[in-house]
């Protein structure tokens, strides 16, 4: 389509002349040529979107007296009723967007009110920066530090062109969470909160300037993107930098009351929490120091979960907390009810979510239909440390004791019960989720140094934790690369994703120095084993550049190849790491050390399951033998490098899908923090327009049909088929590709499961084959819901510009939860 030319807004000469009020009062005669300029500017350059469309919206809205903020926002507001029927309108909105934050920045610096052009920006950045990071050192919201730099070489490196990039999502996230703020006010402009982040990490570096210019352009052009708490705090004078935080919490008051304390610091700025509560004791067991029993384990998860919800991560996002037991522990069964909405709420936890962390054994017994036994930690306090054949060997041990009276407080059910239990409750509340134990300690890098007890919130972080005086709260520092922006249609460009993982992984490690750590233990854990988990984003985007169906065995070979890749070379960069700056200091005893690598690391699970309990594909491309002797003789920089988050905010920001998920829908309206917004799926428009199905037709059907595309006839199949949603794929195949990627991970994989006809055969088998593929954990389950909400237009009521705040929208059926990213 060829854009049209540009209309005037000029009124009827009947009609007066329209004014614009100041914030002072004053008024101004309303400049049309400069609207009409600005959606002129914001079109150009970008296929199929014209300038009368939306000034025919800012027509309807204008009128007398219309405030200047008002007037900014008529113009963003025009730009995204447009989106649903074409999604390019979604890059006009975010450069009208642009336009308001230029003028929000450039006045609250200039003190008066000032506009500017975005082709005058290359120009004008430079200036800005200075003056942008002036004021934020003396507002005590960036560090002093960064005024120490080579500004010359900073701000010649800036790339203003590249404030054009975003998706309306991605900018409009960025405006209302990220950027710098006075009292509501922004300041910092993309590019300039892009440096920095990156100036932040680059801060104990030898060369900081050149380090910071190579960050940059990492974070900018989209390549990769550090995790939320990274981006929030990266350059300011509080700099908690990391994502996630495992704790475990002893048997007694003082641990418990502490756990409460870490949880609120931790939290405080930005920490997503995973808390291991399995050592309490529970319902009924002896307490010794007052001679009376124990109300177990869920009254103290009650207020760790009101704790959460207290610290509200600095009002920047919701506070969340995950809590773990294990599937031995007497009071599971309550534990299992703690998100019902019925029975008494003293014992319930509405906003907290939790997580079963599940011994192999167990799974043994439900597939043999055997008996399990329940213990309080109290009486079985090793079961806790013990996992693979030792856990089996001890608990069957506990068993016959119970069995000779030597064990108080323990019951017993059938396995195949329980777990029924556990997948009916996982289907009616969304909790708890399915973790395994086993495969989480036996392939731990880790494991001579302390146990796996826990996954962190978004369930893929594996790191050991320890309760006690000299315990140790693990932390992982997050970042993901895009593998969209590092594939074409023959596939993924190994060269230059080789050079994305090797800074990306160098920025991560930098975390660990930079980090203000909130408690002690975190700091001790963090620099004795110096653990970061680099993952993905943008996976399916890959796949339809490639033509991929997402159901199909090419796109878990994909999921193999991409995997192995990210592994070999992450790897690779955390021992050069360690060659330059040194080893961690736990390193000597671990796998690393034996040139066991995660790969390897998959023939310690299997000789711990018996029989065919394991089965993974350990094919392998790469120079892994020479790897393993780099890995030997360099050592280890990180004790862990890999972890693939859910992204749900960062791939956002990027405009992609998030992590390694399937499309939710190709047309839907999306709500979080910052509002809702109509999204449609870009490659499939590309692929209807050239075969000229794009029409307000396809649009009401993409909208009656929930974004699906199996009932509408006028598609071809290959169509149907490669922009499958999440619904209408066998959530087999997310499990297959789930494991092709588990082999090359030292940590784990947030990965959503999604059943439309859930049933509990359907739980059981996929539940079951998660485990028998190796996974370490997974994530939501999401179904759909039995009715659908009446189908009308989405134009014009598609959400707000949050230039006031929105409240809070993550939900339980919410395809992006955003908790910790």
């Amino acid at each position: 389509m060829t854009p049209s030319p540009t209309l005037p807004i000029t009124p009827a000469a009947t009609e007066p002349a329209l004014h614009v009020t100041e914030p002072d009062g004053s008024r101004r005669p309303l400049d049309r040529g400069r609207v009409e300029q600005l959606v002129a500017e914001a079109t150009a350059g970008i296929p199929d979107v014209a300038t009368e469309p939306v000034l025919a919206e800012v027509r309807r809205t204008l009128y007398d007296g219309i405030t200047a903020d008002e007037l900014g926002l008529a113009t963003v507001m025009a730009g995204r009723t447009l989106v649903e029927s074409e999604p390019n309108y979604s890059h006009v909105t975010a450069r009208l967007l642009l336009d308001v934050l230029r003028t929000e920045a450039l006045s609250h610096l200039a003190g008066a009110r000032e506009q500017a052009r975005q082709d005058e920006m290359a120009d004008r950045y430079p200036g800005y920066f200075r003056a942008y990071l002036a004021r934020a050192v003396a507002l005590e919201r960036a560090d002093p530090a960064l005024l120490t730099f080579d500004l010359d070489r900073i701000t010649a490196a800036l790339r203003p062109e590249r404030d054009l990039d975003f998706t309306f999502l991605g900018l409009q996230t960025l405006y209302d969470r990220y950027f710098l703020h006075e009292r509501g006010t922004r300041f910092e402009l993309p590019q300039a909160f892009f440096m920095r982040v990156a100036m932040g990490l680059a801060l104990r570096e030898d060369d900081r300037e050149a380090r910071a210019v190579e960050f940059y352009e990492l974070l900018s052009s989209f390549r990769f993107m550090a995790s939320t708490p990274t981006l929030f705090n990266a350059g300011t004078t509080r700099a908690q930098l990391s994502s996630c935080f495992l704790t475990t919490v002893d048997d007694d008051l003082d641990s418990i009351f502490s756990g409460y304390r870490a949880n609120a610091l931790l939290a405080k700025y930005s920490g997503g929490l995973g808390n291991d509560w399995t050592p309490v004791r529970g319902l009924g067991a002896h307490i010794r120091g007052t001679n009376g029993r124990s109300q177990g384990v869920v009254p103290f998860l009650k207020i760790a979960g009101d704790t959460a919800v207290a610290v509200n991560q600095g009002g920047k996002r919701k506070g969340a907390a995950c809590a773990y037991l294990e599937t031995w522990h007497v009071d599971v069964e309550e534990f299992l009810d703690l998100r019902k909405n019925t029975g008494d709420d003293r014992r319930r936890t509405h906003d907290m979510n939790t997580a079963n962390w599940v011994p192999d054994e167990f799974l043994r017994r439900v597939e043999a239909d055997a008996g399990w036994t329940l213990f309080s930690p109290d009486e079985t306090p090793d079961l806790h440390d013990l996992y693979g054949t030792a856990f089996a060997t001890r608990y069957r041990e506990y068993e016959a004791a119970a069995d000779r009276g030597e064990i108080r407080v323990f019951r017993r059910v059938r396995a195949v019960d329980l777990w029924r239990r556990m997948l009916t409750m996982l289907f009616e509340t969304g909790h708890p989720w399915i973790t395994f134990k086993d495969p989480c300690n036996l392939r731990s890098p880790q494991q001579h140094a302390g146990v796996v007890h826990s996954s962190n919130l978004c369930t893929e972080i594996t790191l050991n934790t320890r309760a006690g005086d000299d315990g140790e709260v693990a932390v992982c520092n997050l970042g993901s690369v895009n593998l969209a922006a590092h594939t074409g249609p023959d596939g993924l460009d190994a060269v230059r994703l080789e050079r994305t993982v090797r800074t990306a992984v160098r920025m991560l490690d930098n975390v660990i120095d930079i980090n203000f750590y909130t408690i002690p233990e975190a700091r001790r854990s963090n620099l004795r084993h110096r653990p970061v988990g680099l993952g993905l984003m943008g996976y399916q985007d890959a796949l339809f550049v490639q033509r991929i169906p997402f159901a199909s065995a090419a796109a878990v070979e994909f999921a193999d190849r991409s995997a192995e890749l990210l592994s070999f070379h992450a790897i690779a960069a955390s021992s050069d790491l360690a060659a330059e700056r040194g080893r961690y200091p736990s390193f000597d005893g671990s796998l690393w050390s034996r040139g066991v690598l995660p790969i390897d690391s998959l023939a310690l699970l299997a000789a711990a399951r018996e029989g065919d309990a394991l089965d993974v594909d350990t094919t392998t491309t790469l120079d892994w033998d020479a790897l393993r002797e780099r890995v030997r003789a360099q050592g280890m920089r990180n004790s862990n490098v890999l972890a693939i988050a859910p992204t749900a905010t960062i791939s956002n920001i990027c405009g992609v899908g998030p992590s390694i998920e399937p499309q939710f829908r190709n047309l839907f309206v999306k709500s979080n923090m910052s509002g809702e917004f109509t999204v449609v799926n870009p490659h499939l428009v590309g692929d209807l327009k050239a075969r000229g199905l794009w029409d307000a037709a396809m649009v009401a059907d993409l909208k009656f049909f929930d974004g699906g595309l199996g009932a509408i006839d006028r598609v071809p199949d290959d169509l149907k088929a490669l922009y499958a949603t999440a619904f209408e794929i066998d959530a087999r195949w997310l499990v297959e590709a789930a494991s092709r990627r588990q082999k090359w991970l030292d940590q784990a994989q947030s990965l959503n499961l999604y059943l439309a006809a859930p049933s509990g055969r359907a739980l059981d088998e996929i539940y079951r084959l998660a485990w028998h593929k190796g996974l370490k954990t997974t994530y939501y389950l999401r179904t759909q819901a039995a009715t659908q909400v009446e189908k009308s237009t989405l134009r014009g009521t598609d959400g707000r510009l949050n230039a006031v705040p929105a409240p809070a929208a993550c939900r339980v059926d919410d395809p992006d939860c955003e908790a910790c990213q």
